[in-house]
């Protein structure tokens, strides 16, 4: 009886012992947290084919990550807006732009965010113009709205978005 009274007395003993010795669950979150830090603040390197989607969408993906400070939710509104003059092209942008007008309409909750980008950066303004133009004072107060464009398009999507109270945000495609 002594003898199993050791041995397990032992076992516990170094359980506790090399429990100690990796590092806790709090160290293991700061690193992790340190490590999304660094990589957001790398740059994003914006792709140079404006009909590679997948690129394009990977791309915004990591650019509206980077611009989450603040927002509550970790699944933005994110709407990819495709470039080219093709009748399927303008078809997706007719859709998209419904669905965005149809989503202001109703409203957003505050916390969350809508981002907008694509290839073609008045495609991406205009299309964030039509959907804002109607939306109601104060409407988006507590919600950001992420443009990912060229500065020429800048100013006239804040302008739009202002009057919807909520907080914008650009960012420079380059």
């Amino acid at each position: 009886m002594n003898q199993w009274l050791r041995v397990i007395s032992f076992a516990a003993f170094a359980a506790l012992t090399l429990s100690a010795c990796g590092p806790s669950e709090e160290e293991k979150q700061k690193a992790a947290a340190e490590a999304a830090a660094a990589e957001a603040r790398k740059p994003v390197p914006m792709p140079t084919n404006t009909a590679d989607t997948a690129a394009w969408k990977n791309y915004l993906g990591r650019v509206v990550m980077n611009n989450m400070q603040g927002v509550k939710t970790n699944t933005p509104f994110m709407y990819f807006v495709p470039a080219g003059d093709s009748q399927e092209i303008q078809d997706q942008r007719k859709n998209q732009a419904e669905n965005v007008a149809n989503t202001v309409a109703r409203g957003v909750l505050p916390g969350n965010m809508m981002a907008f980008g694509g290839p073609d950066s008045k495609a991406t303004a205009d299309l964030i113009i039509d959907a804002f133009k109607d939306a109601r004072e104060g409407s988006f107060k507590g919600v950001v709205v992420l443009f990912v464009g060229a500065a020429a398009d800048q100013d006239r999507v804040k302008e739009t978005v202002a009057k919807s109270g909520a907080e914008f945000r650009f960012v420079e495609m380059k």
